[in-house]
């Protein structure tokens, strides 16, 4: 089987990719730069990214529920049924109701889909912003207030893309929901990383409306600042402080452990500075 993976250089693509290519699939690695060029804001990338794949993984930047990603989930669904692709699984969270849009946009586009809802990445506590202020500065400041969180590792994430892509039918038209098995708040996930990293790192939360102005500091454009402060607000507001099943269905096992990956990351040198 043929795989387009979108978003192939990002923290989920990048292991989706690798998964597919484990499980004996040719992988087509798209990405804004490369050899397969692809972005989901340039139509003209679309079809020859398309052209031959059986299959696709999608993730929308900068978030599936952001302003236009409906529009273009739909408008990608429905070209790449007219070129032949079977299946198409996306990747969305759990608790967005700004992404129910997208989500609905996939399931009317006319090809095979499922939609796999994650939990909040465990991988963003050692990649990306977040990580790099931890490093940094020694602390996380983010308004996740006290709220808990079953933290998924991204490696669960794609190697159950993987498999639904896999398996045909068996999860055509499904939503399925993934997330670690354990609740823990960000407070407890910045503290698991400084008992096992031995440096010192606090957690400082703060207003959504405080860090959407850190944000447009930092250079965000205004249009994904609004939205991420909206997003922040509702989506951790404690409507996701549970345990989803999917890992355990999909894959037969659990989810990675959080304290797994914290002795992995740590391991990897990943709150080094």
């Amino acid at each position: 089987m043929t795989v387009l993976v979108t978003g192939a250089t990002g923290r989920v693509g990048s292991r989706v990719a690798e998964a597919a290519r484990d499980a004996g699939h040719e992988v087509r690695a798209a990405a804004r730069s490369g050899p397969v060029l692809f972005d989901w804001t340039d139509t003209a990338t679309w079809t020859d990214a398309l052209r031959g794949a059986d299959a696709a993984f999608l993730a929308h930047q900068p978030d599936v529920g952001s302003p236009g990603a409906a529009e273009a989930v739909g408008a990608f669904a429905r070209r790449a049924g007219e070129l032949g692709v079977r299946h198409l699984v996306l990747l969305s969270a759990r608790g967005e109701h700004q992404a129910h849009a997208t989500e609905d946009a996939l399931a009317a586009a006319g090809v095979r889909w499922t939609v796999v809802r994650a939990a909040w990445f465990a991988q963003n506590f050692s990649e990306g912003p977040l990580a790099d202020a931890m490093r940094e500065g020694g602390e996380l400041v983010f308004p996740g207030g006290e709220v808990l969180e079953p933290f998924i590792d991204v490696r669960d994430v794609a190697e159950v893309v993987v498999a639904v892509l896999g398996a045909g039918e068996r999860y055509a038209g499904r939503v399925l929901e993934v997330s670690g098995g354990r609740l823990l708040s960000f407070r407890d996930a910045v503290a698991e990383i400084s008992r096992a990293g031995g440096r010192e790192f606090s957690y400082v939360p703060v207003a959504a409306v405080e860090y959407g102005a850190a944000l447009r500091e930092f250079g965000v454009p205004e249009g994904e600042v609004e939205f991420l402060i909206d997003l922040f607000e509702t989506n951790l507001d404690g409507r996701n402080a549970y345990v989803s099943d999917g890992v355990r269905e999909v894959l037969g096992r659990g989810p990675r452990e959080f304290s797994r990956f914290v002795d992995e990351g740590v391991a990897g040198a990943a709150w080094k500075q």
